[in-house]
This record gives C-alpha cells, sequence and structure tokens, in this order.
C-alpha cells in the first residue's frame, strides 16, 4: 500500500517546483505584501468569504461544540484552491460592480440638462 500523505498535489507545486514562477514569484513576497493581498477589499467580501468556508466546513457553534476538523493533505489543498478561486470571483465581481457603479455616474452627469 502507497502512502501518500506526503504527496503534494500539482497544483501546490509539487513536482515542477523550480520552473513554476509563480510558485517562486508568491514565495518572495514580503509578509506585509501577503497580509495585504490576503485581506479582502471590502467587509462585504469578508462576509461572504466567511460564509463560503462555514459552509464547506460546517456551521456548528463553537460555543456548544468541541469541534475539530480533520483532513488529508490532499484535500487541504483542494479547500485552499476552492477558497482561492472564490477569492479570485468575488474580487472580480467587486471590481466590476465599482466599474459599473463608476460609469452609471459619468453617463448620468453626462447627460444633457433639461
Amino acid at each position: 500500500m502507497n502512502n501518500t500523505s506526503d504527496r503534494v498535489p500539482e497544483f501546490l507545486g509539487g513536482g515542477a517546483e523550480s520552473s513554476n514562477q509563480f510558485l517562486n514569484y508568491v514565495q518572495s513576497l514580503s509578509p506585509e505584501a501577503i497580509a495585504q493581498l490576503s485581506r479582502p477589499a471590502s467587509a462585504e467580501v469578508f462576509q461572504v468569504m466567511e460564509r463560503n468556508i462555514v459552509g464547506l466546513l460546517g456551521a456548528l457553534p463553537s460555543e456548544s461544540f468541541n469541534i475539530m476538523v480533520t483532513t488529508s493533505r490532499e484535500d487541504l489543498g483542494r479547500l485552499l484552491a476552492s477558497a482561492m478561486m472564490s477569492g479570485y470571483f468575488l474580487h472580480n465581481a467587486e471590481q466590476r460592480m465599482a466599474f459599473e457603479k463608476s460609469l452609471a455616474s459619468v453617463s448620468t452627469d453626462a447627460s444633457p440638462a433639461e
């Protein structure tokens, strides 16, 4: 039987680590830059991300239950990838909403006065 607990999934940089430019870039970032990139731009995005992760992990109140989540390294990697994709999607949606709002205000300002 093979022990796969030490394997790192390919999307986390296993195997071709030296040729993975993105992984090298992320690893070269300062802790301050990582903290800034990890922070949601708004409280609304933070709440949506929080609800998403709670939905994935389960929503038992920690005050009433002694909760312990166990998983494999591979499944944790998948959870991380899912959270990153959700964050990327929400960031793009937030940017689009801001862009549409600014376009709406510009078109309102540019309309001829009656």
